[in-house]
């Protein structure tokens, strides 16, 4: 690692450190009070992300309100900062004050079933927070995991993670991993609604836009006979905390295409009710068909 590469590291170690302290340290409310202003300094400070969800947005749901979905989208990392840096204090016995269970029995059914489970998640809500409730309110399980770029940041977010029983599984070695998993009846979490590379995905319609999405979770299922249960932790302003449900798994024929397709449908349908708690920010729609041209680029 150059000097360079280290004193960059060091310095966003020590920022995304002292924000986690700050949150897991104070009170609840001003915990919630600190992380709104974190998420509007991101906001701020990187212009960009705003512009990729307007774009997204103009794509997916032109109709919509564009600027309350965006504003939306960073009150819910605002509450996911919150639960994260509260992971040290969320234990078995207060968990429900944070989120409860929805649609618990598609998951017993599934692990009845002895195949495993596959949970296609995505970056809606509080992903974060789902995966460490599911140990505390069934047991433990796998995540799929992509190291961050610093490694600093990436140790301390793992340690945090395995607060709660869970175990990583790192994309470079993912099939072996996960077939083993599930060939021992355990849950593993796919984040599925990521832009895909041509070499590894195939293209779908997510919200009626040609959008690249990985083929693994639909060829993991196809091997292994594993439930493929929707699942996803979505915050309840009523409730004021988060409801972890699982929908009834998608059907699986075997035609990875089209299995695909079932995974992202059942993703989108979902986004469409919460569209303030996806990640917009992220593009999406990045990969783009051969013969389509390309979005303009953002700056």
């Amino acid at each position: 690692m150059s000097k360079r590469g280290r004193v960059r590291n060091g310095f966003e170690y020590g920022l995304a450190l002292s924000v986690v302290k700050s949150l897991e340290w104070a009170p609840a409310p001003l915990a919630h009070l600190l992380a709104r202003g974190y998420a509007r300094l991101l906001d701020l400070a990187i212009p960009r992300l705003r512009r990729v969800a307007n774009q997204n947005l103009s794509m997916a749901l032109p109709a919509a309100n564009h600027s309350e979905i965006i504003d939306g989208v960073f009150r819910s990392i605002a509450r996911l900062l919150v639960t994260f840096a509260k992971f040290p204090s969320i234990r078995r016995e207060n968990v429900e004050r944070w989120i409860r269970w929805e649609g618990r029995e598609y998951f017993e059914d599934a692990i009845r079933a002895g195949r495993g489970v596959l949970f296609a998640t995505a970056h809606l809500g509080n992903w974060e927070l789902s995966a460490y409730a599911h140990a505390l309110l069934a047991a433990p399980m796998h995540v799929v995991v992509r190291p961050l770029d610093n490694p600093l940041i990436d140790a301390l977010v793992e340690r945090r993670r395995a607060l709660s029983g869970n175990r990583p599984i790192f994309k470079k070695d993912f099939a072996r991993a996960i077939l083993k998993a599930l060939a021992a009846n355990e849950a593993v979490g796919i984040l599925a609604d990521q832009n895909a590379s041509l070499d590894s995905g195939v293209f779908v319609d997510f919200f009626g836009v040609p959008a690249c999405a990985s083929t693994g979770l639909a060829k993991l299922a196809a091997h292994s006979g594993a439930a493929v249960i929707p699942g996803f932790a979505l915050w309840e302003e009523a409730e004021r905390r988060y409801v972890l449900k699982f929908y009834p798994p998608v059907p699986m024929t075997g035609d990875v295409t089209r299995d695909t397709q079932s995974i992202q449908q059942c993703i989108e349908a979902v986004i469409r009710q919460y569209p303030d708690q996806w990640l917009w920010i992220h593009r999406r729609w990045k990969t783009r068909p051969p013969a389509t041209a390309t979005p303009p680029p953002l700056s």
